[in-house]
């Protein structure tokens, strides 16, 4: 867990396309914002 103000560290993720997205290649933008939903379509 990091702190809120803390830079996060790159990584990739696949997006709903089944692309490879890094997080780096957003670098120099203004805002960027990540969202993680860790319990959507799990099966329950």
């Amino acid at each position: 867990m990091i702190s809120p103000g803390t830079p996060a560290p790159n990584f990739t993720l696949g997006d709903h396309f089944g692309r490879r997205i890094e997080l780096a290649s957003f670098r120099g933008r203004k805002h960027v914002m990540l969202v993680f939903y860790p319990l959507d379509f799990t099966p329950t």
